[in-house]
C-alpha cells in the first residue's frame, strides 16, 4: 500500500537506486585506469618516470638559471686548480669554473650543486653528468621504442592480414633481421659510424645515431607478436561481419583488428625501451655508444668502475643507480600495463 498523495508508480531504476542494486556501465578505460591504480609498483614507476623526464627535459633551463653546471666543464677553486675526485659534499662558496669573455678566462661561481655528488677525474660535476647523461639514455629508448612500434607493428600486420606470399617474404626478411647478433652488429657498426665524412655529427657522435641503430635491429620480435594477432583476430566473427558488411581491408586493419591488437603492442615496447636503455649503457661502457663529451650512464659508469678500484666510488655509485632505477622502474610499469591491458583480469563493482 501507498500512501494517499503519493505517486505510486515506482520505476525500475528508481526501485533498484532505493534498493542499492543501481549499477553504473563500466568503460573498457574504466577497466584500464582501476586495473593500472591498483598496481601500486607500476604507479609507484610512473611517478619516478614522469619527474625524471621533466628533469631531463628542463636540464638545459636549470643550467641557464645557473642551478646545475656545464656537464664538460672542469671545476676549479679559487687558485684556478681542477677540483679533481672530490668527494660528494655541499657547496661552500669556493667552487668556480672558467670560460673564455673576450679572449681572456674568466672565473664563474658554480652553483651550489656543483659536488653534491663529487666530481669525476676530470673535474667535472657528477651530478650534471648524472642529469645530461639521463638525456642521452631516455632519448635512446623513446627513439628506440617509437622505431621498434612502427616498424614491428607494420611489418608484423601486414604479414598476419596477407597469408601467402607477403607473410613469407616478410617473414623471411624478419629472420634475416632476427638473426643478426645486435651487440656485435652494434659494437662494429659504432665503431665505423664515426670515421664516415659525409654522415652529419649529430648522427656519428649523438645519442640519436646509437637509437636509429638499435632500432632498426629490434623490431623483430615485436613483428613476429603483431602478425601471431593479426593471424587469430582475421578469423574472427567480428571482422567476418565487418567484411560482410562491405568494409575495407583498410577499414578491417585500423578500426577492428589493430585495436584489439595493442595491448601486447603496448606492453612489448615498454620492455623494449628498457632494453634499449640498457644495450646502449653496454655500447657506452664498451667505449662505441654516444662519444665524449656526451654523457651517458653507461659510460659513466664504465669510467666509475676504473676510479672505483682507487676509492673514488661515487660516480660509479651514482650513475650506476640512475641507470637501474630506471630500467627497473620501466620493467615495472611495463608489467603494470600488461595487467591492466589483460582482458581476463576484472574488477569489482562498487
Amino acid at each position: 500500500m501507498t500512501e494517499p498523495g503519493k505517486d505510486s508508480s515506482i520505476s525500475a531504476v528508481d526501485l533498484a537506486e532505493a534498493e542499492g542494486m543501481a549499477i553504473e556501465p563500466i568503460t573498457q578505460w574504466d577497466l584500464f585506469s582501476t586495473r593500472l591504480r591498483r598496481h601500486r609498483l607500476a604507479m609507484v614507476a610512473a611517478v619516478f618516470l614522469g619527474f625524471l623526464i621533466i628533469l631531463v627535459t628542463v636540464a638545459p633551463a636549470m643550467q641557464s638559471a645557473g642551478w646545475i653546471d656545464d656537464a664538460a666543464k672542469s671545476l676549479v677553486d679559487g687558485d684556478g686548480r681542477i677540483l679533481r675526485n672530490i668527494p660528494p659534499r655541499g657547496s661552500d662558496g669556493t667552487v668556480f669554473y672558467t670560460e673564455i669573455v673576450d679572449g681572456e678566462k674568466v672565473a664563474i661561481q658554480a652553483s651550489s650543486t656543483a659536488l653534491i655528488f663529487g666530481s669525476d677525474d676530470l673535474g667535472r660535476s657528477v651530478f650534471s653528468r648524472v642529469i645530461f647523461g639521463g638525456r642521452a639514455s631516455l632519448i635512446v629508448g623513446v627513439v628506440v621504442g617509437l622505431i621498434v612500434a612502427l616498424l614491428g607493428t607494420l611489418i608484423g600486420s601486414l604479414a598476419g592480414f596477407y597469408p601467402g606470399g607477403v607473410d613469407q617474404s616478410l617473414m623471411r626478411f624478419t629472420d634475416l633481421v632476427l638473426g643478426l647478433p645486435l651487440l656485435p652488429v652494434a659494437i662494429v657498426v659504432g665503431r665505423i659510424l664515426p670515421e664516415i665524412d659525409f654522415l652529419p655529427s649529430w648522427l656519428k657522435a649523438g645519442p640519436l645515431g646509437i637509437a636509429l641503430l638499435i632500432g632498426f635491429l629490434a623490431w623483430g620480435g615485436l613483428a613476429r607478436i603483431v602478425r601471431a594477432e593479426f593471424l587469430s583476430l582475421r578469423e574472427k566473427e567480428f571482422v567476418e561481419a565487418a567484411r560482410a558488411a562491405g568494409a575495407g581491408d583498410r577499414r578491417i586493419v585500423f578500426r577492428h583488428i589493430l585495436p584489439n591488437a595493442m595491448s601486447p603492442i603496448i606492453v612489448q615496447t615498454t620492455l623494449i625501451i628498457g632494453a634499449a636503455i640498457i644495450i646502449e649503457a653496454a655500447l657506452s661502457f664498451l667505449g662505441f655508444g654516444v662519444r665524449p663529451p656526451t654523457p651517458t650512464w653507461g659510460a659513466m659508469v664504465a669510467q666509475g668502475g676504473r676510479m672505483a678500484v682507487r676509492g673514488f666510488w661515487w660516480e660509479m655509485i651514482f650513475s650506476g643507480f640512475a641507470l637501474v632505477s630506471t630500467v627497473l622502474a620501466i620493467n615495472f610499469l611495463g608489467d603494470g600495463l600488461r595487467d591492466a591491458l589483460d582482458p581476463t583480469q576484472t574488477i569489482e563493482r562498487k
